[in-house]
């Protein structure tokens, strides 16, 4: 059974149509990238994953639940099956690294003990355990992007969607985080990847889901996009 299920979705805002019958499954597992040009859609795509969009018409399937049938509760209960890693961070300028890793933790209500725990655990995943009581001002970007992807898996979700999240940083760091989010996949969460640098989504040879003017124009197997 796929974890993620598109069929013939479109999400119409006032006077434009930003996805347009796009259908595709992802596995349990997969890394994969949605790339295309500057309002294609990608953004788009991952908000309706995340539900802080509905679709329009179509469905969208997590698993087994339809995602357009989620009211209340259910939407933060499957928004804790889903971390999201964003371009610019998000992170609380006053609070320590730690305590940004652990936020989404504390708002479920998990013991603060088990919460150290498990901050402790996860920033060493992302090579930043020495880190922990920093500031995020005290942090590189290439740093500040590893506590952002340290705080999207803290909660072990079933998926992560990462919207450009090497937007801002030079070729070094954003190889480097490639191979972290390569690694979480290796490990057996899904990893899907919005980005237009067509360059870095060749290196990674993974699957390419390719968006034009809101459309799903091409899907391109892993290692099969030409230089």
């Amino acid at each position: 059974m796929s974890l993620l299920r598109f069929d013939n979705v479109s999400k119409r805002y006032a006077g434009h149509e930003a996805l347009s019958e796009v259908s595709f499954s992802v596995d349990p597992g997969e890394m994969l990238f949605i790339t295309g040009h500057s309002g294609a859609g990608k953004s788009t795509l991952l908000r309706l994953i995340h539900l802080t969009e509905r679709a329009t018409r179509g469905t969208v399937l997590f698993g087994e639940k339809n995602l357009g049938r989620l009211r209340g509760r259910r939407i933060a209960m499957h928004r804790r099956e889903v971390g999201v890693v964003f371009q610019d961070h998000r992170l609380l300028s006053d609070r320590s690294v730690g305590d940004n890793v652990g936020l989404p933790l504390l708002l479920r209500g998990m013991h603060r003990g088990d919460i150290a725990k498990r901050v402790r655990s996860t920033l060493e995943k992302v090579g930043l355990g020495a880190r922990g009581k920093a500031l995020p001002r005290q942090l590189s970007a290439g740093e500040q992007q590893r506590v952002g992807i340290a705080r999207a898996i803290a909660a072990e979700p079933k998926l992560i969607v990462a919207d450009e999240p090497t937007g801002n940083l030079d070729p070094a760091l954003s190889a480097e985080i490639m191979a972290l989010l390569h690694s979480l996949a290796a490990r057996g969460t899904t990893v899907i990847v919005a980005s237009h640098d067509l360059a870095l989504v060749r290196r990674t040879k993974k699957r390419v889901l390719v968006l034009d003017h809101g459309r799903l124009v091409d899907d391109i197997a892993p290692g099969e996009l030409g230089e």
